[in-house]
């Protein structure tokens, strides 16, 4: 059956359910994963608390993603939801064809995890930041894999914690291999709407399953020449976890695209550069090799770290090219 007669074969079914008045009350609930034409709902209330279903959604309800708040009605074999409450935050991301979607929403924190292996990428670490201050949404940084930290880039990956720590970020560090610092994390993901993200193969998944083994996902290995893990992720999915918060388990991605932003939304929220923006002696400086350029100057006296500057311009490069190509 092709896709297009399965969703309407799943809407005369929704209808005559409707029809015959087969549905519950109204009720509220939770976006625990996107299947595209399905739905995994939490019930909030009643006997349905705590419990997932199966659900079709209205063709009048709003695009939903896990982590959505939702009005919902039971039925057998799907229930249907009607609606979609207000969201209080939502992560935001461009598709292939440049056409905004929404990754998670209602959420307290993203963490952007990184690990020993793979190597760190500093530029994909500050996309993340970049995305999560321009939503208002809280980052913390995760180094997972420390029991590898005396063999694969040590003095390396120091330097990057101790930078990121002088900026005001949180870093977390975990091994999900031996436990060493889980604790911790589990203390701070507590009563929190969290989602993971990262690049592949840092241990996202392995975090997951540690955190809360019943999610029993699939853990991809590195590639020996990329030293990339494969993606073992197919949609995001909310998880509850026993501390009492909730975790948002995302697809892995290498690259995290801004294209949904504009300049000063970028530079903006670079969070260190700010006491310096506006006082460039250019209105129009673009903190390249400007005489007088006050991020320039701030690098110069070790006020803003060279590799966060170095990521902003690759960011605005990345931008041009993608305009370029449209």
């Amino acid at each position: 059956m092709k896709i297009s007669q399965k969703k309407a074969a799943e809407t005369r079914h929704s209808e005559i359910i409707e029809k015959n008045g087969l549905l519950s009350k109204a009720m509220s609930g939770e976006v625990i994963c996107n299947f595209g034409s399905q739905l995994d709902v939490e019930g909030c209330e009643d006997a349905f608390k705590d419990k997932v279903y199966r659900c079709h959604k209205r063709a009048n309800v709003e695009p939903l993603v896990a982590g959505d708040q939702v009005l919902w009605q039971h039925s057998e074999p799907y229930g249907i939801v009607i609606a979609r409450k207000p969201r209080s935050s939502e992560i935001l991301r461009p598709d292939s064809r440049g056409r905004i979607r929404s990754m998670a929403a209602n959420i307290d924190c993203i963490a952007i995890v990184f690990a020993c292996a793979p190597k760190p990428q500093c530029n994909l670490i500050d996309r993340y930041l970049v995305a999560a201050e321009a939503q208002h949404v809280r980052p913390v940084l995760i180094l997972n894999k420390i029991d590898l930290l005396k063999d694969q880039h040590a003095s390396e990956i120091q330097v990057l914690t101790k930078d990121y720590q002088s900026i005001g970020y949180r870093i977390i560090k975990v091994s999900a291999k031996t436990g060493e610092g889980m604790p911790m994390l589990e203390k701070y993901l507590s009563k929190r709407m969290v989602i993971f993200s990262g690049q592949s193969g840092v241990g996202k998944t392995s975090l997951l399953n540690y955190l809360m083994p019943s999610a029993n996902s699939p853990v991809s290995a590195l590639s020996s020449k990329t030293d990339q893990g494969a993606h073992t992720t197919a949609a995001s999915r909310l998880y509850r976890l026993k501390s009492g918060g909730k975790l948002i388990d995302s697809p892995g991605i290498r690259d995290f695209s801004l294209n949904h932003l504009d300049k000063k939304n970028i530079i903006d929220n670079f969070i260190d550069f700010q006491p310096f923006l506006g006082h460039c002696k250019f209105r129009d400086c673009t903190h390249r090799d400007e005489a007088s350029c006050a991020l320039l100057s701030a690098v110069r006296e070790d006020l803003i770290i060279s590799k966060r500057l170095e990521s902003y311009h690759k960011i605005m490069d990345s931008l041009q090219d993608t305009k370029a190509q449209r």
